[in-house]
């Protein structure tokens, strides 16, 4: 472990149609199936809309969030030459997911990256496999 962050957080993401996540969603809510714990927390419509989020230019973000350690949002837009608006509207997405936590520190918004490392889980059929209570599959 040795040159490792022991504080990196993994992230679970899944990637489901919509109309299949609905279903799995409603049917987890009338307990009529639970999620496997190993499953994906959050979870994307396509391979784009997470690929709009996790960009090469947004992964550079958290980069510099995770060496600069920026106190403000003010600060991170002079690091970065982003403007406020996009910034705020980029942090507050992958706040949504998880990514990054906008910590309130006195009279400044402070951006503190939560996940560092991301495991994607997807195919062709996915329906992640969800049980009944007496473990047999539904899905």
């Amino acid at each position: 472990m040795k040159g490792r962050n022991m504080n990196q957080k993994v992230l679970h993401i899944g990637i489901m149609p919509y109309k299949d996540y609905k279903k799995r969603s409603l049917a987890i809510a009338r307990g009529e199936c639970r999620p496997q714990p190993d499953e994906p927390k959050i979870w994307f419509e396509s391979l784009q809309s997470m690929a709009q989020v996790l960009s090469n230019e947004n992964q550079i973000l958290l980069k510099t969030i995770l060496e600069r350690k920026p106190e403000s949002l003010k600060e991170l837009e002079v690091v970065t030459g982003r403007s406020s608006s996009n910034l705020s509207r980029t942090l507050k997405t992958m706040a949504r997911y998880g990514i990054v936590k906008m910590e309130k520190v006195h009279r400044n918004i402070k951006p503190i990256v939560e996940a560092t490392n991301f495991t994607v889980q997807f195919g062709l059929n996915i329906a992640p496999r969800l049980e009944d209570e007496a473990g047999a599959a539904l899905i």
